[in-house]
């Protein structure tokens, strides 16, 4: 929201208060708090009709520090609040020098306002004069503002999955889900959170509207602002993005590992289409006729009746036998999902009974919140409720307990601010909150049904903290390039917003893709940590395409399969450290200044880069960092740093493999989950001098087998420890020594 009329002007209607010193300082153990009038007191008498801002500064973790700006202090908290975590800080207070420092990181206190924060002496950003205000309105409203300063040459990531400009630099971004496809400035999955490539991010620690102007209301800061007398922001200390992500996911919550399965392919029965159980398992049979390794299938919305979603029931017109055909399509080695919302039909038998004992959400007269758009006369499951959460959770655990795996936790943006909730939160701070608590109810059945470690979601809407509750995927994109453009910059925009796992509609969700649109896309898709075939009006199985369609998904599908050992050591760093299997290349170079800007390539993991081909002839163009790389389909080897231009078939990509890299592929192309130690393949290339160690993981994330790896000269030594198997070693795709189960091997490149 802009409150400004250009520099030198604020809005008509608009009142700000600004503090002008620092007055007062006190100290009350590990916080410091600072009493900001918004004049200089100069006698007694200004101290009188002087409205004062309140300034509290804290840290929950070694560099990270909150900043809690109050106007008044005395209103009622209504939440809901983000759940954040603490850990043990070791924090200096010092009222003298008015400093409060966390680890590496501090906050100043200047007594003609100024705040600033430093890292090692030197300042990463501060708010300046008129940059904090508490604000007034003439129509009644209030809002606390503040801006920090933007150095030059300084850009802004995440903010969520937005599908514009991967730079956030001169955008203005309001934190509100919305169903509004990946066309838009809207977004499915808002967070208050940002990374900068200046060593540090800052939260928001608001769940409802907040609204950013980066760098576009006043061209050198950040803004941000909410509605309300308090608002509370944390400034995040890196250096790098990788470990401003680390710090901010340990604050906000940590990935799920995701079940090895789900990295597999995934196919569904599209939205629209017509299918019955022969249609699915005509599906079935034909990919399995075709080669084509098929991990999950998906029910989408026709599972059940129309007019009936959701009451998680099947339809008896198209499934007379629901559990007898889960059985057969476990019998042929598949997981299932289903589709499911939060919104229940008024024809549904849940309705009445929802609403009979208080677990639908009601207006503030007292009635059940109704609309017609979606479902005729839906309501909407309050979630603040504990006794509507166990309601609906049962339903689905009737569903589980019949064979179906998981769930594909659609919508969840659509939240009403005119109603009243169960637990008193305040409507507007529930909006963009409502997601966590559906997807969390959904996930802790999950993960209490199937256990630690199988539970996964496909899900539509997010906040800040639903990066616990994977995986999600992109949501409505049109079945076009520049839509795969921009879905990959959702995906980036979502990484760098702490999401360590992230899906899309491979072919495009909306209409029937052309087939060059399809077999580009392939490969992004099944580069990416997980893979979906899905659309609304069309199916999405290859052979409705062409012959070359099947042959692009066989190869990339068995690519992702042998590439496991790499990527699910990727989502166990994912889990464990909160930094995405999926992202930019500013995260992983952050010293190259060439990567700021890109965002029509990624790194998968921290060893391969990934260009989707984006264009029906083949023409792609991509960057090269300095070293090197090594085509990983090709072998051609390109030296970095810089911009390369090449034609690819529909059958190849550019795949490169970062110069030191010890790539573990695993001995099986048919499915994602498997012993990836059992015959696993070292992948050498470009070592320097040296050491370099690889955990293999285990199916639970555990390290089932690690190998060093020491280059001298053109000798190699490898050293195994842990589980015993067969295992190679290959050098540009050229082997090098096939040892016996041994755990020692001497090994020459000459």
């Amino acid at each position: 929201m802009k409150f400004t009329d250009g520099y030198w002007h604020v809005r008509d209607g608009v009142h700000p208060l600004y503090p002008v010193e620092a007055h007062d300082i006190t100290a009350d153990g590990d916080s410091l708090t600072v009493y900001a009038p918004t004049a200089h007191i100069g006698h007694r008498g200004d101290t009188l009709n002087r409205p004062m801002l309140t300034v509290r500064a804290e840290s929950p973790m070694p560099d990270v520090i909150g900043i809690t700006v109050s106007h008044f202090t005395g209103l009622t908290q209504r939440g809901p609040r983000f759940e954040l975590a603490t850990a043990d800080a070791p924090v200096t207070v010092s009222t003298e020098e008015a400093t409060l420092t966390s680890g590496s990181l501090s906050v100043r206190f200047h007594e003609r306002w100024r705040m600033e924060f430093l890292a090692d002496g030197e300042v990463l950003t501060a708010s300046e004069r008129k940059a904090m205000a508490a604000i007034g309105t003439d129509d009644g409203a209030h809002y606390i503002r503040e801006q920090l300063r933007l150095g030059v040459g300084t850009t802004v990531y995440g903010l969520g999955e937005r599908f514009g400009p991967l730079v956030k630099n001169g955008q203005s971004v309001d934190i509100w889900n919305a169903d509004g496809g990946t066309s838009s400035e809207q977004a499915y999955k808002n967070v208050p959170f940002y990374v900068t490539s200046g060593g540090y991010g800052v939260f928001v620690d608001h769940p409802g509207l907040v609204s950013f102007e980066v760098g576009s209301e006043a061209v050198s800061r950040v803004q941000f602002s909410a509605q309300g007398h308090e608002l509370r922001y944390f400034v995040i200390y890196g250096p790098t993005p990788k470990e401003i992500l680390r710090k901010y996911t340990a604050l906000t919550g940590r990935p799920a590992l995701p079940p090895a399965w789900s990295f597999g392919l995934w196919l569904t029965t599209s939205f629209t289409t017509s299918y019955d159980e022969d249609t699915v398992m005509g599906f079935v049979d034909g990919m399995a006729e075709r080669d084509l390794p098929l991990s999950v299938f998906h029910f989408d919305t026709f599972w059940m009746r129309e007019f009936h979603w959701c009451d998680f029931e099947w339809d008896p017109r198209t499934f007379p036998d629901p559990a007898g055909m889960l059985k057969r399509l476990k019998e042929r080695g598949l997981r299932v999902s289903l589709w499911i919302n939060p919104y229940i039909a008024q024809r549904s038998a849940l309705f009445a009974e929802g609403a009979a004992r208080g677990y639908l959400v009601r207006t503030p007269g007292g009635d059940v919140w109704q609309i017609d758009r979606w479902q005729a006369g839906m309501g909407l499951v309050d979630f603040t409720n504990p006794d509507a959460c166990a309601w609906y959770a049962g339903k689905l655990r009737a569903l589980l307990e019949m064979g179906v795996d998981c769930f594909k936790s659609d919508f969840g943006e659509r939240i009403p601010t005119e109603v009243v909730w169960h637990d008193g939160s305040d409507p507007e701070r529930m909006h963009n909150y409502y997601t966590h608590l559906y997807n969390r109810t959904v996930f802790e059945l999950l993960r209490e049904h199937r256990g630690v470690g199988e539970a996964v979601l496909f899900a539509r809407s997010a906040t800040a903290g639903g990066q616990q509750y994977p995986v999600h995927w992109g949501g409505d994109c049109e079945s076009t390039f520049e839509s795969m453009a921009e879905s990959l910059r959702g995906g980036l925009s979502l990484a760098m917003s702490g999401f360590g796992f992230w899906s899309h509609d491979i072919g495009g969700f909306e209409g029937r893709p052309d087939p060059a649109v399809f077999k580009r896309w392939i490969p992004f898709g099944l580069l990416s940590s997980h893979s979906r075939l899905h659309g609304n009006h069309s199916y999405r199985v290859p052979w409705e395409f062409d012959q070359e369609a099947v042959d692009v998904l066989r190869a990339f599908t068995k690519l992702k399969a042998r590439l496991m050992p790499y990527l699910f050591g990727a989502a166990v760093t994912a889990h464990r450290e909160g930094v995405p299997v999926m992202r930019p290349m500013v995260a992983e170079f952050a010293d190259d200044p060439a990567c700021a800007y890109l965002d029509r390539q990624y790194m998968l993991g921290d060893r391969l880069l990934v260009a989707p081909v984006m264009s029906a002839s083949g023409r792609v163009s991509y960057y090269v960092p300095a070293g090197r790389w090594t085509h990983l389909l090709t072998g051609e080897v390109v030296e970095g740093p810089r911009w390369v231009t090449e034609t690819c078939g529909f059958d190849t990509v550019p795949v490169l493999v970062r110069p030191g890299t010890v790539l573990p592929l695993g001995a099986r192309d048919d499915r994602p989950d498997y012993d990836y130690h059992d015959g696993v393949t070292l992948q050498l290339y470009e070592l320097a001098e040296g050491e370099v160690r690889i955990d293999v993981p285990s199916l639970d994330g555990a390290v089932a087998t690690s190998f060093v790896v020491v280059r001298q000269g053109d000798a190699i030594r490898v050293h195994r420890s842990g589980a015993a198997a067969p295992w190679r070693v290959e050098v540009a795709g050229r082997a090098v020594g096939v040892p016996d189960d041994v755990d020692e091997a001497e090994l020459s490149v000459a």
